[in-house]
């Protein structure tokens, strides 16, 4: 074992932390269709700070029977009759299924056990997550059931900011309104948000 993977399986005891977004067409994780999904790995460098290491994205076909509210497609933007989405768009199963096969393995790589929600607001995206799960029968999970990480909370505390463009820019991030709310771009900065914060933590609590 090396020492890279001891110093993430021991940070949180076991978990290895991956941030999810999810952008919905609408608010109730069993009746709402998930539109687009991103999932973010993180890794070590060779100064031992936390950082990015692979970001996966997918549009996701919304299931059968799906609601789709106007209020939602409005503020994401996103149009989920569009052509070219069509024609790249998975369905539910595959999109996780894809995003649960490069977890279990980066799981597995850093001696972990399981596999922790990392979001911004995380309940949210954890209830659609676990929504689809359920909905699609899928018996590998990698996710713990009700852990997770939420970077409101930890923005919250320490740059007194809880919204995430604000949040960002505390942090001293680059923060594109263009390209906010695609879960691509929401996941890539919140997983430099909460490395930004974990690596200030571990200097002040001197952690390896």
């Amino acid at each position: 074992m090396s020492e890279i993977e001891t110093v993430i399986a021991k940070r949180f005891r076991g978990f290895f932390p991956v941030i999810i977004d999810v952008e919905t067409a609408g608010f109730n994780p069993q009746k709402d269709a998930l539109l687009e999904i991103a999932a973010v790995t993180l890794a070590l460098n060779d100064k031992n700070y936390w950082c990015i290491d692979e970001v996966m994205s997918k549009h996701v076909k919304p299931f059968e029977g799906a609601n789709l509210e106007i209020a939602s497609l409005e503020f994401t933007g996103i149009d989920p009759d569009h052509p070219f989405r069509k024609q790249i768009a998975v369905s539910e199963s595959e999109a996780l299924n894809e995003i649960f096969r490069v977890v279990r393995k980066k799981i597995k790589d850093n001696k972990c056990t399981r596999a922790v929600l990392v979001g911004h607001n995380s309940s949210f995206d954890l209830s659609f997550l676990n929504a689809c799960v359920e909905r699609n029968d899928i018996k590998r999970n990698p996710f713990h059931p009700f852990s997770t990480f939420d970077t409101v909370t930890l923005a919250g505390l320490v740059y007194g900011q809880t919204v995430l463009s604000r949040a960002a820019i505390a942090a001293g991030l680059q923060w594109d309104e263009k390209e906010a709310h695609s879960a691509r771009y929401d996941a890539e900065q919140t997983a430099l948000l909460f490395c930004e914060i974990i690596n200030k933590c571990n200097e002040y609590l001197d952690i390896p």
